[in-house]
């Protein structure tokens, strides 16, 4: 095993693997901007090394200088998070030409399943469904018009390289193809550095769900089943849970998914975490849609399910370990669910809200698994994605999972910034949400469900007796609590007013 790992990465997620690494015995080095020289990961680290200027272009995405820093510090290995480095080819060859282990699949895996068209070639190949579309990105305009034209409108455009909703575009009609187009492959240079686009068949309302894998170097590969992805705002996940509502009433749908993620996996070579996404229409056929060659931000509820860490095989893998679970030896257990808290104002269309955290009450108790990367005092910076923790929650079944999210939300509390905790909240008590009736445009829909005469719905109304109830509460609390209080009914009038609209 490692002596020393160096974390490539910030926030919450460098201080869960800090974690991971304290748990197995390893020293950890962290790296820092200018404007994260106090944060959590740094003061839990053993070691810490500037790399730069705020700007993640300056920072956090320089290889010579994160290698330069495991050199300098004597760290035998990277773990590279999730974002910034952590699906970088070129990244992961660096690693290996300085003799620095790079936790994560080979340099050669990530070229082959990378860019989404060599993925979808690769899948085909493979015997895994794909989405009906492109398989290279589109040369030009006239190119563009005769492939949406055989494919069929609605399309899709989207980014060869890269994920996260980044130049991606919708087209209904072939008049907003040539605008859509240009303003896709602006986004994705933008993003990744890479114009290229391709065109695949928009599937309306699907289920995103993801199949977790896990191989180690000696040819040894599993899946650890899925994870309900669909609620997502700008393409952005925000609420996953593990098992998906849908495999609860058609198990046989896991063990076909987990196959053809597996075919996937073994065509790439690939060994450590990784993750194929799919999607999934409404008769249950699913398309293979991409690989994450990293550990994913959802990866809690896996874990809480499973039982199986994944930061600490990732890490005994990378030492060169074998994996030792089986796929019979996987079993999973109960229900998981996970709230990516943010700050940001979903009043405002769910603008980043950066400033200092005045006060913080987070959650504890039965069931519950804060991942948290923040505290009383720390400035949330306008420079990064403003993810402040993951809430996860289990219960033995989808609805005490629930309850417990929703009670882990009523006693979390951060004050000094807007988060979407309120958000939260309120979907949670969707009726459709419970029921497990869920797709891709749930967000959009949930904020347009008024009914005919502009009455409130039940869950505003809910929302309006959440507000009274915690004002009444906060009359018999102490003058911090009360401010925080004062904050979360804030949040909720907020959330209102998008209702209200």
């Amino acid at each position: 095993m490692f002596r020393k790992v160096l974390v490539a990465n910030r926030g919450e997620i460098a201080v869960r693997v800090i974690r991971a690494l304290r748990e197995l015995g390893i020293k950890s080095v962290a790296v820092y901007s200018d404007v994260d020289r106090a944060s959590l990961a740094v003061r839990m680290a053993d070691e810490a090394v500037h790399i730069g200027p705020a700007p993640s272009s300056e920072s956090y995405l320089r290889v010579e200088k994160i290698v330069d820093a495991a050199a300098r510090t004597g760290a035998e290995a990277i773990h590279p998070g999730y974002g910034f480095l952590s699906e970088n080819e070129a990244f992961a060859a660096a690693c290996e030409q300085a003799g620095v282990t790079f936790i994560g699949p080979p340099a050669s895996a990530i070229a082959k399943v990378g860019s989404k068209t060599a993925a979808r070639q690769l899948a085909k190949a493979a015997g895994a469904p794909i989405v009906p579309g492109l398989e290279e990105p589109v040369a030009d305009m006239d190119e563009a018009r005769r492939a949406a034209r055989e494919i069929g409108y609605p399309v899709l455009l989207k980014a060869a390289s890269g994920g996260g909703g980044k130049g991606m575009r919708r087209v209904d009609r072939e008049a907003d193809l040539e605008a859509a187009l240009r303003d896709a492959s602006s986004e994705a240079e933008r993003s990744f550095k890479d114009a290229a686009v391709y065109i695949e068949k928009l599937v309306l309302q699907p289920r995103h769900i993801e199949i977790q894998v896990l191989g180690d170097r000696h040819g040894h590969l599993i899946h650890l089943g899925e994870r309900e992805c669909s609620i997502q705002r700008r393409h952005q996940k925000v609420i996953e849970e593990c098992p998906s509502p849908v495999m609860l009433e058609h198990p046989e749908l896991r063990d076909a998914m987990g196959e053809a993620a597996l075919r996937v996996a073994r065509a790439a070579g690939y060994y450590n975490a990784g993750t194929c996404e799919f999607l999934m229409d409404a008769d249950r056929n699913f398309y293979f849609l991409e690989m994450n060659t990293r550990l994913q931000v959802e990866h809690p509820v896996t874990e809480l399910v499973t039982a199986l860490d994944l930061v600490h095989w990732q890490l005994r893998i990378a030492a060169g370990e074998p994996l030792t679970v089986r796929q019979q030896d996987v079993i999973w257990r109960g229900s998981a669910m996970e709230c990516r808290i943010y700050a940001e104002n979903p009043d405002m269309g769910f603008l980043p809200s950066p400033g200092r955290i005045g006060g913080l009450k987070e959650p504890s108790g039965p069931g519950i698994r804060l991942d948290s990367g923040v505290y009383p005092g720390w400035v949330v910076p306008m420079d990064y994605d403003p993810l402040l923790a993951k809430l996860a929650t289990w219960g033995e079944t989808r609805e005490v999972a629930i309850e417990r999210m929703q009670r882990a939300i009523s006693e979390y509390s951060v004050a000094g910034i807007k988060t979407n905790l309120g958000f939260f909240a309120s979907i949670l008590r969707d009726a459709d949400f419970r029921a497990g009736r869920l797709h891709t445009g749930f967000i959009e829909e949930y904020f347009a469900r008024l009914d005919a005469t502009g009455n409130l719905t039940d869950t505003a109304l809910a929302e309006i007796a959440a507000v009274i109830a915690a004002v009444h509460a906060a009359r018999r609390r102490t003058p911090t609590e009360t401010a925080m209080v004062t904050q979360e009914s804030r949040w909720r009038m907020a959330g209102l007013k998008e209702w209200m609209r």
